[in-house]
């Protein structure tokens, strides 16, 4: 619980300081890479964790994944640019990979079914509380100590956990022996770093019909192609196409994907709307944060409780609706909409958000036993960190280029101004620099900046309401049926 308390703080700590990080160090055409390049690194390493865990135990990958993100965290903190920042994410983004899987199927190797869906609610509960405060602690340490503390406040609580968990937890000893597929593991990593390299670079640096961009896109083809080959060959492939034949296993892991698309996309862009809209420190940011957090707590608590009492369906059914009801409602924010109103959108959307965050977790490892709950666990996690990924990257490149499009737009026929770029924005985003920009021009500024964020919600209906298409197609499994196991603890 320490552990996910740290990794899910540092998530929500680093996107209210974003706008402030941005306003220091530049590079607003390059910012989605501090969040992406973390979600690479942990969308690499989970599934392999994940397997190594199955094959040596839980602990000593547990354990690595605290001392790589403690490390990371402290690379961050004296991260002297964005491009450096990105990397050290990455470095953060590998011990991720291991923690978060790993800590909820810890879960299930220790409690019952009937204990589960309390205990799992409990890790959702301390994902959410954490992230109560994390925008508020990152808004405070940001305004006060400076943006890179914002890291270091990793250090002891990840200390603190290193403490408890090397003498108290004992773990089962058996294990099962599998290989890893080494092939399967790069072959997907390097298909997706090629895909979004190409969509982020394509009409940026490079044209899209440049032979750098095409190369990639070339790359991208040929690994995947790849990796299919690989994994119907290898006798313990990276993520098994066989565990899809179920169909519980196989809806919950496409939620988990489309979940992560868009939710990431909300956590990025609302701090960036209340700081380059509605003006302020990035203490601002985290105080309109906090009330998606809160709904996102309120609902995996719920979620966990319900599990008891519900299928699994019924329950995504509930969250389904509030889903796509928060981000649609997101998708009508512009430059006049009002504080209460935003909080109201982020409480909804946190909400129908949060159930996702216990019950698809459960739902996924609910069909196998336990020599298969790490790969169940590691291959759920890593579709929500691929949908991250995937999401921060395409929805950050299509909100970029309308912004453009509106600066363009907005500015035509003001002479000097006319040739204003998306950088120059992050002005916007400091209150010291913004005070110095004429009104007329911050008017134009923000109209361009908000149309662009609403613009963006709005796409991220296509993958809400497929999500919500794949919930109706979940069978009616509950927990307690699982697999007829003893009500006794284990471990």
């Amino acid at each position: 619980m320490l552990a996910i308390l740290m990794a899910a703080m540092d998530n929500t700590i680093v996107t209210t300081a974003m706008g402030t990080i941005v306003s220091e160090l530049g590079g607003m055409d390059q910012f989605v890479w501090v969040t992406s390049s973390y979600m690479v690194a942990v969308m690499a390493g989970t599934p392999i964790f994940g397997k190594l865990s199955d094959m040596y135990g839980r602990k000593r990958f547990f354990l690595f994944g605290i001392i790589t993100f403690l490390i990371g965290s402290v690379l961050c903190g004296i991260a002297q640019s964005i491009v450096q920042l990105s990397i050290f994410r990455a470095i953060q983004g590998i011990g991720g990979g291991a923690l978060m899987p790993i800590a909820f199927t810890i879960i299930y190797d220790i409690f019952p079914p009937e204990k589960r869906g309390k205990m799992t609610g409990l890790m959702g509960a301390v994902f959410g509380t954490s992230s109560i405060f994390g925008p508020l602690l990152g808004a405070y340490i940001t305004d006060t100590l400076g943006w890179n503390w914002v890291f270091y406040i990793n250090v002891p609580i990840g200390l603190v956990s290193l403490a408890f968990i090397v003498p108290f937890y004992k773990e089962s000893l058996s294990h099962s022996k599998q290989q890893i597929d080494w092939t399967g593991a790069f072959t997907l990593v390097g298909s997706v770093v090629c895909l979004m390299f190409a969509l982020e670079l394509g009409g940026q640096k490079y044209a899209w019909n440049s032979g750098v961009i095409l190369g990639l896109f070339a790359g991208f083809a040929a690994l995947f192609v790849i990796f299919l080959f690989a994994e119907k060959r290898a006798s313990e492939p990276i993520i098994s196409f066989g565990m899809f034949r179920n169909r519980l296993y196989a809806t919950s892991s496409l939620l988990a994907l489309f979940y992560g698309s868009v939710f990431i996309v909300a956590t990025v862009y609302i701090p960036i709307y209340v700081q380059g809209v509605y003006g302020g420190s990035a203490t601002n940011s985290g105080l309109i944060l906090m009330p998606m957090m809160v709904g996102s707590v309120v609902g995996s608590m719920m979620g966990g409780m319900l599990t008891s009492r519900l299928s699994y369906k019924s329950i995504m059914l509930i969250s389904a609706v509030f889903f796509v009801s928060g981000f649609f409602a997101l998708s009508t924010l512009s430059s006049d909409s009002s504080r209460l109103l935003l909080t109201v959108y982020s409480v909804i959307s946190g909400f129908g958000v949060g159930f996702s965050f216990s019950v698809l977790g459960m739902a996924a490892v609910h069909p196998f036993d336990m020599s298969k709950r790490g790969a169940a666990t590691s291959t759920n996690s890593f579709l929500r960190s691929l949908g991250m990924t995937l999401g921060i990257t395409i929805f950050g490149i299509l909100q970029r280029n309308l912004m453009n499009s509106n600066l363009e737009s907005a500015f035509q026929g003001m002479g000097g101004q006319a040739g204003m770029n998306f950088g120059d924005t992050r002005e916007a985003l400091s209150p010291e620099k913004r005070a110095l920009i004429p009104p007329e021009i911050l008017n134009k500024v923000t109209d361009a900046l908000s149309s662009s964020i609403a613009h963006t919600f709005m796409w991220t209906l296509v993958p809400a309401a497929l999500a919500a298409i794949v919930v109706l197609g979940m069978p009616g499994d509950r927990l307690l049926a699982a697999r007829g196991e003893a009500s006794k603890p284990r471990g």
